[in-house]
């Protein structure tokens, strides 16, 4: 089973919490969120990982989708 994850850069603080739970999640030189190893990507399609659904409850701003 797979999941879409979104990102929404503006709505992201750079609090930093989404890569503690998941190394899905990196940062740009501003702290702003990004996936890993892809800088320009705002959707991803992965395998369902507990982690990243973690990650995606917890961030404060909302900053993360998953459909």
């Amino acid at each position: 089973m797979g999941m879409k994850v979104t990102l929404i850069p503006e709505r992201c603080i750079a609090c930093g919490l989404c890569q503690t739970y998941s190394d899905l999640f990196d940062y740009h030189d501003n702290g702003i969120v990004k996936f890993y190893q892809d800088d320009q990507l705002l959707e991803k399609e992965i395998a369902e990982d507990p982690d990243v659904v973690e990650a995606i409850k917890n961030c404060p701003t909302r900053a993360l989708l998953k459909d």
